[in-house]
């Protein structure tokens, strides 16, 4: 490293060898979630991504860019529904006002809480 630029153009180097791992990542990840593609035409894509990685690269993009994007798009989507879907059973959203509110006159009833204490309830459901 004898001058600025030699460090300059080494980093401008870096910068495309990180990126081009993060594509080649993001290929074969996509090729194996991929389940239409039959596991030869994995192999060939893997094949040719190790023999001509640039290439390759470049014309999987071209050829099968909107299909990545569908199923990251479909993957992220099913995550979100599982993730909301599991924070409301966490979360017992599932119990709507009137049946807490029911709930809480059972306990009326039965004596294990008071009038006030009912009222606290029912008030909290309403809210």
């Amino acid at each position: 490293m004898d001058s600025f630029m030699d460090w300059f153009w080494l980093m401008i180097w870096w910068f495309f060898f990180f990126m081009y791992l993060m594509i080649l990542f993001r290929i074969l990840a996509d090729l194996f979630r991929d389940h239409e593609l039959s596991g030869w035409w994995k192999a060939l894509w893997i094949i040719a991504l190790v023999l001509v990685p640039f290439l390759t690269a470049l014309v999987y993009v071209i050829a099968r860019g909107r299909g990545m994007a569908e199923r990251q798009m479909q993957d992220v989507s099913q995550a979100k529904a599982q993730t909301d879907a599991y924070i409301r059973d966490v979360a017992g959203a599932d119990a709507s006002a009137a049946s807490q509110i029911s709930q809480a006159k059972t306990l009326l009833d039965s004596g294990a809480i008071t009038e006030d204490e009912f009222a606290t309830l029912k008030a909290k459901a309403l809210a």
